[in-house]
């Protein structure tokens, strides 16, 4: 696979899966992997986050965030990595799930900064090195302040990257400043967490992007980034400035609302979200689709293979 390049470990284009879930909200296995399938064969993405904040992971139980490992690694583990999301604000917890999805076949853990409970940076260092020595997996660590409520300092990333599987970080810090601190200094792979900030984070010394927009926008975003990386600056803008409207109205609502209701007009398995998140209303769906034709992504069936 072209994306074990060594500055790739996830390749360059990987998006937040959303969980499918039947209508009475129970987990669809049958289409998370049919899901799996469009994202990876006809979005070209790379690679998956399973049981990320946008799979919902706050609502899934521990036994669903397995199965959902399973089911995706057997649709789509021979072409694509799975990686899964396994962080919570408890270390012991969070290295359970970190075991269990790698005996369910993940190829990679996704740790956020654990939230809410703000520990001080000698725990989030202690909490990502603790995960990491618990399995033998390539660990992307997940910077979101603003979900989070405390970033990982600079100097906590520079010294986490001294774990030899400490490899990537999923960043939505939004400080590139203090990103082109630590690619300068490390050999971390840093993932653009904000589906627009995907271009910029290149510029610094970034690979790619985990989207969300992405369910709609990967083929187009994965032209963006090839044509960034083979100098093609101007190409690369022209796509970024395209596919802004939907890089940006997908964070309208939360971008598993959003998404799971494009995902319901293209007639692609999604179903309702559980709640406290609420579905997208008519008017949410509107203009979701308004900001898709806006992108030249119609969300229309025509275009599911293209």
């Amino acid at each position: 696979m072209t994306h074990d390049h060594p500055g790739r470990p996830f390749g360059r284009l990987i998006t937040a899966m959303v969980s499918p879930f039947s209508p009475d909200g129970a987990l669809d296995v049958e289409g998370a992997s049919r899901l799996a399938t469009y994202l990876v064969d006809v979005q070209r993405n790379d690679a998956l986050v399973v049981n990320g904040t946008t799979g919902e992971s706050p609502t899934t139980t521990d036994a669903e965030k397995e199965t959902l490992i399973r089911a995706v690694v057997e649709a789509v583990g021979d072409r694509a990595k799975v990686v899964a999301g396994v962080g919570t604000n408890d270390t012991r917890h969070t290295t359970e799930l970190a075991r269990a999805a790698e005996k369910a076949g993940a190829h990679g853990l996704l740790v956020v900064t654990p939230y809410y409970s703000k520990p001080p940076q000698a725990g989030i260092l202690a909490h990502f090195t603790t995960v990491a020595d618990a399995t033998a997996l390539p660990v992307m660590l997940y910077d979101i302040p603003h979900r989070a409520g405390v970033p990982i300092a600079t100097e906590t990333l520079v010294r986490a990257a001294e774990h030899e599987r400490i490899v990537a970080v999923k960043d939505a810090k939004g400080d590139l400043t203090g990103t082109s601190w630590v690619t300068a200094r490390t050999d971390l792979a840093f993932y653009s967490g904000d589906d627009a900030g995907t271009l910029p984070m290149l510029a610094i010394g970034g690979v790619g992007v985990v989207g969300t927009s992405t369910h709609f926008t990967g083929a187009g975003t994965h032209d963006m980034i090839t044509a960034f990386e083979r100098g093609d600056v101007a190409t690369a803008r022209t796509l970024h400035r395209r596919l802004l409207p939907l890089y940006d109205g997908i964070f309208r609502s939360q971008g598993v609302v959003l998404v799971k209701a494009g995902l319901r007009v293209l007639g692609l398995p999604g179903g309702p979200v559980r709640p406290p998140q609420v579905d997208a209303t008519d008017a949410e769906t509107a203009q979701l689709l308004a900001d898709a034709e806006a992108a030249g992504l119609p969300l229309n069936k025509e275009n599911l293979n293209q």
